[in-house]
């Protein structure tokens, strides 16, 4: 909550021009009560018709003059609440995008979603809304309450009598409702999750036939979010009615004993007409205050879920000592590197050198560590022990964003953006590239036929995760953003799996062309890996093997295994 006080102090003027509205449209409205009694007691009653469409046109005056400062009021409210939630999504997003690959790892796509959205959504409706009602709610009270003490003191008394039992209620109506809404937050994320993961796997889900099984599972969450929000509605049905009574009863109990001073002719029937009216202006706060209370309650439990994001630290950060590296040769060095993780030692003494212009190739089984040694490489995390170097530096003592604008890679798992193929190209690159920058991109990863198919070729917009494209279609995609980056230092992790041979064979001629480029491979075929300069081979994070394509096959070892399964029945 904290944090979200910080961001409204920014904008404190907007608060104090909405307020100063706000105090100008009840100051009008202060005014009905008595036009209205004098209406009553020197029209009605004392027979100054005269006066009558003066008064009527001042009721008129005040109407308009009260809907005027009620809509510059609430548009300032809402601007306010508006760029505050701009600027706290903004830095939300930002500090997400600074997280550690832990994080990510441990959180799911639904949840950071429903932080973003939801809950801002609803941070947005409590510091808007939510709070010009408690503002105006606290102003109305304060003045209604002492101009009801300057016409009767017994009659203010009686409407008085309410405000503690209903301030009794509200608080434990917001107290219920509270932990109720950290829940319903908490489990909006998880069906949000399950309903993003259903779409995004539509194929797999297809394919299984497992229709009813998803439909199960979501209806299994969605009966579970309806039972959080019947405990709210149960909550709100609880305490509100009773809120509802006290505000409903005390006009009665002003009109019984209002009427009385009237017979005693202590009051006018003008002055009691004018008490009532500032008396309904009483009611109107003690009526509102339990739908404020869920509202405000609402807010500070979407401010709790986003603090705790917010309250997650990257855990491979720049040092304080850390150099930006302008420009770079390309040598990585492993020097006896040890990464554990959740108590598990996944990489054991791994050690290599790769220079500019040379490619190392790397094998092993599933689960052998590979993808963590790329891992490593652009610090999503840190080894536990040993060095990683870059042209002789420990890649600790370089800035992230300038070790990995060194680095162009080709993920194992293609992720493509729901975008054109032209941006998801461009993407790879910060600096601005030309047309025919982008289709030497697409030519070297053999993808500039396929997309000059396409009806509208570069232009043309692929679906979320490249739907609509094939496997190797979305490999030869994710390849030509690599190359647009031209980086000093390449690295495909399995990269060519879903792509033909002939397909994947003009695609290492061009890698081979990158002349003083660093390159990494790491594949399960021997045909991507033959050409390397050094092969090594993992096994439960171990370098098991080590050499060229025709010294592996020497020591007739692992590589050599491989080798003849997979060119069984064909010459080498």
């Amino acid at each position: 909550m904290k944090r979200t006080i910080k961001y409204m102090i920014k904008y404190w003027y907007l608060y104090l021009i909405g307020t100063l509205g706000m105090v100008l449209a009840i100051a009008l409205d202060m005014n009905s009560p008595i036009i209205t009694g004098r209406i009553i007691d020197e029209v009605i009653i004392g027979g100054e018709v005269s006066m009558f469409k003066t008064l009527i046109l001042l009721l008129v005056m005040i109407s308009l003059g009260r809907a005027f400062f009620g809509y510059f009021k609430e548009l300032t409210f809402d601007i306010a609440g508006a760029n505050i939630i701009k600027a706290l999504r903004k830095d939300l997003f930002d500090h997400i995008q600074g997280l550690s690959q832990n994080f990510f790892e441990e959180k799911n796509t639904g949840e950071l979603m429903s932080r973003l959205k939801d809950d801002g959504d609803k941070i947005w409706h409590g510091i808007s809304f939510g709070i010009m009602l408690v503002v105006e709610m606290l102003i109305v009270l304060i003045v209604a309450c002492i101009l009801m003490l300057s016409i009767n003191v017994k009659l203010s008394l009686i409407t008085f009598i309410g405000l503690p039992f209903i301030g009794y209620f509200a608080y434990k109506l917001e107290r219920e409702i509270d932990g109720v809404y950290e829940k319903i937050s908490e489990k909006n994320a998880e069906l949000n999750t399950t309903a993003q993961e259903n779409i995004a796997g539509v194929r797999l889900v297809k394919a299984f036939a497992r229709e009813k099984h998803e439909i199960k599972k979501f209806l299994s969450q969605n009966k579970a979010y309806y039972d959080l929000n019947m405990d709210y509605a149960k909550s709100m049905s609880r305490r509100f009615p009773n809120i509802q009574f006290i505000s409903d009863i005390i006009p009665i109990l002003v009109v019984v004993l209002g009427g009385a001073f009237v017979i005693d002719e202590t009051l006018t029937v003008g002055t009691l007409a004018k008490f009532m009216g500032y008396s309904y202006m009483i009611v109107w706060p003690m009526r509102m205050i339990g739908w404020i209370s869920s509202i405000m309650a609402e807010a500070f439990s979407a401010m709790k879920q986003i603090d705790k994001v917010f309250d997650q630290q990257p855990e491979i950060t720049d040092s304080p000592e850390a150099i930006s590296v302008e420009h770079c040769l390309g040598t990585i060095t492993f020097d006896h590197v040890h990464l554990s993780y959740k108590d598990q030692e996944v990489l054991k003494d791994i050690n290599f050198t790769v220079k500019p212009g040379q490619m190392l190739a790397i094998m092993g089984t599933t689960g052998s560590g590979k993808t963590s040694i790329i891992n490593l490489l652009e610090r999503f995390y840190d080894p536990s022990k040993g060095q990683i170097m870059l042209d002789g530096r420990d890649i600790r003592g370089l800035t992230l964003e300038s070790l990995r604008s060194k680095i162009a890679v080709v993920m194992q798992e293609v992720f493509l953006f729901s975008d054109s193929i032209l941006n998801n190209i461009h993407f790879g690159s910060k600096k601005f590239l030309a047309m025919d920058n982008i289709m030497a991109s697409a030519s070297a990863a053999e993808a500039h036929d396929f997309i000059n198919r396409m009806e509208e070729s570069y232009d043309t917009v692929i679906g979320e995760r490249g739907i609509g494209l094939s496997g190797g279609q979305k490999q030869r995609i994710s390849i030509a953003r690599a190359f647009s980056k031209e980086a000093k230092i390449l690295v495909m992790d399995d990269a060519t799996s879903a792509l033909d041979m002939e397909t994947e064979h003009e695609i290492q001629k061009e890698v081979n062309k990158l002349k003083g480029v660093t390159k990494i491979i790491v594949a399960h075929r021997i045909s991507a890996v033959k050409e390397a300069d050094e092969i090594i081979i993992l096994d439960h994070g171990e370098i098991v093997e080590r050499g060229t394509h025709a010294s592996l096959l020497q020591q007739k070892g692992r590589y050599f295994n491989t080798f003849n399964e997979q060119y069984e029945g064909y010459m080498a």
